[in-house]
């Protein structure tokens, strides 16, 4: 992963605002997709794009949909989130044309992809940072990515053990479907250790989208959730993040 560090006393080395950068990829499938009447005019034409996946993506898709049916009117783009694995298995089903990730293709999926006929082809879009961010009441300026790991894996359930109020930790993810879910697994909870088996702590609140993470810590003082940058708003605070 990459590390965004700023200044602190050494030898303490502080990532601000952004805990870490992930690619974006937009997954293409060389190959026939499943077609409806909804994709078909009456000429017997093709005339729409189906793209899903990653809601980290899915605002920029959409303004790159609208801007390409600008030019070119007879064209219509579907644009859907529902996070990177759902838009991979849809396209290894063939029933998209793109699907967005925040996160490579799996080797099974790429196999399974290529069974059905379809050759997946990557290009890398964007990168986007991945926010920690907890209610704005909440007195905690930052943590260390271990004492990430420790909440998210259950080790940490109290606010007061990272300098906070006696306040239980309400912790919210992503579900396992989300590329986003998945960097963060490998990179914060497993610390980048391959080897690790590290898992979300049961008591995890799965969320199906990024806003509704950001819509549960505006609400709850006691809640830590972490977010593509485009989804922070000015009533979330973003924590300081140290290695």
């Amino acid at each position: 992963m990459t590390i965004v560090q700023g200044a602190i006393s050494q030898p303490r080395r502080l990532v601000v605002g952004a805990l870490l950068f992930c690619w974006i990829w937009l997954l293409v499938g060389c190959g026939p997709r499943q077609t409806s009447a909804a994709d078909v005019d009456v000429s017997g034409s093709a005339q729409t794009i189906v793209n899903k996946g990653s809601d980290t993506l899915v605002n920029l898709a959409l303004a790159w949909a609208e801007a390409y049916m600008e030019m070119h009117p007879e064209v219509r783009i579907s644009v859907t989130g529902g996070g990177s694995g759902t838009g991979i298995a849809a396209m290894i089903n063939g029933t998209v044309d793109i699907a967005n990730a925040s996160r490579k293709m799996k080797p099974e999926e790429i196999a399974a992809a290529e069974a059905n006929g379809i050759t997946p082809v990557e290009f890398v879009v964007a990168r986007d940072a991945i926010a920690v961010v907890v209610h704005p009441s909440n007195p905690v300026e930052g943590l260390t990515l271990q004492q990430i790991s420790d909440i998210y894996t259950g080790k940490i359930t109290n606010w007061s053990q990272v300098g906070g109020e006696d306040r239980p930790i309400v912790l919210l993810s992503r579900e396992s479907n989300s590329g986003t879910y998945v960097y963060f697994l490998e990179n914060v909870i497993r610390l980048g250790d391959k080897g690790s088996d590290l898992l979300f702590s049961p008591d995890t609140l799965l969320m199906p989208s990024s806003e509704g993470i950001s819509a549960e810590v505006r609400q709850n003082p006691n809640a830590i959730g972490y977010d593509g940058l485009g989804y922070v708003t000015p009533d979330q605070k973003v924590l300081a993040v140290a290695r």
